[in-house]
């Protein structure tokens, strides 16, 4: 703010400095309004027209009034439009909550909008204080354990993460070199949307699907869906125990994140244990630059996210590499924004560096 200003300036633009902060002390009230207008399917029900409020109202069982008030305030937001009052259209952020966009993230919206996270936040300065987890802390169990407990929000979770995945996995598949043949090992790969970008890129590649039973629940009939089934394995399993030993290329994508780093640890020196001398392993997921900026507040948002949900964190490159290192690891390459927002870093077992 200049101090040469005359006094209407300054009056405006410290103005402008408390709305911006007033915007962002109100960010829960945006995440509930798009969780509420997902979970109603609004985005579905406008699609690429317009509708009415009282159209809306009709078809979701709602109070016309509120929900009138709510689409406005997607509207406030950038998430809808309205070009007359009362009748809405969808903006092109908002349309990615339709379900059948092929960039979806309506279960995203729908996951991270849910109570137990909401609930969970609640307990950040627990979190901050203490050290502690503060899903622990509200629900006295960690949100794996509770995940596997609870079948439809552990359903949710899994399609949650499937649409997040959607984009880096084709990014990836495009803009790594993977190789012609052999087989890739996707670590923690769910319901297979990685991998199946990978092999249907790389006719020649095979894979198999490795991640808790409940982790690969959906993998068998989404790898059918796409056609991979004679190339692609799916097997349950702890990877702090154990991971498959015949890969040639080791992926772990969005996995770290959970974890804090004595975990991170253990599933590294997993993977040095069992994986042969001649493979190659790809952590794929956010790298925080080394000092915080303004350029990509999401990564930030997952990092406290990580620390509020699973007690994981987001790290730096030297903070990768330095894992990487204590566990049997030399880093080849770290490819920043190479899948998207998503980083590559290229590591082998040291013995064959």
């Amino acid at each position: 703010m200049s101090s040469t200003a005359s006094p209407d300036v300054l009056a405006t633009e410290k103005m402008n400095l408390r709305a911006a902060l007033i915007e962002r002390i109100g960010g829960y009230m945006t995440a509930h309004a798009i969780g509420v207008a997902a979970e109603l399917g609004l985005a579905d029900l406008i699609g690429s027209g317009s509708r009415t409020s009282e159209e809306l109202a009709a078809e979701t069982q709602t109070h016309e009034p509120s929900l009138r008030r709510l689409l406005r305030t997607l509207v406030a937001v950038g998430i809808a439009a309205e070009p007359e009052p009362g009748r809405f259209t969808l903006t092109d952020i908002g349309a990615q909550l339709r379900s059948d966009s092929p960039d979806s993230l309506h279960k995203f919206a729908r996951m991270f909008c849910h109570p137990i996270f909401f609930t969970s936040w609640q307990s950040l300065h627990h979190a901050v204080t203490t050290g502690e987890r503060a899903f622990n802390h509200a629900y006295g169990t960690g949100i794996y354990d509770w995940l596997a407990q609870h079948e439809e929000t552990s359903t949710l979770f899994n399609e949650a993460m499937s649409e997040e995945s959607r984009i880096s996995a084709g990014q990836l598949a495009a803009a790594y070199a993977f190789p012609a043949a052999g087989t890739v090992v996707d670590i923690g790969g769910g319901d297979g949307t990685l991998l199946t970008a990978i092999l249907l890129a790389r006719p020649g590649l095979r894979g198999i699907v490795f991640d808790s039973p409940s982790g690969v629940a959906e993998a068998p009939a989404a790898l059918s869906k796409a056609g991979l089934t004679d190339r692609c394995a799916v097997q349950a399993g702890d990877f702090f125990q154990s991971v498959p030993g015949d890969g040639d290329l080791y992926i772990i994508k969005s996995v770290f994140q959970d974890w804090g780093d004595e975990e991170a640890r253990a599933i590294l020196r997993t993977c040095r244990a069992h994986m042969p001398d001649s493979a190659t392993l790809l952590i794929v997921g956010t790298v925080l630059p080394e000092t915080a900026d303004t350029s990509a507040p999401v990564a930030f948002f997952t990092d406290i996210n990580m620390m509020v949900m699973a007690g994981g964190r987001e790290r730096t490159e030297s903070e990768f590499r330095a894992l990487l290192e204590e566990t049997g690891f030399t880093v080849r390459s770290v490819g920043l924004g190479q899948a998207g927002p998503l980083s590559v870093i290229e590591a082998v077992p040291t013995a064959a560096a």
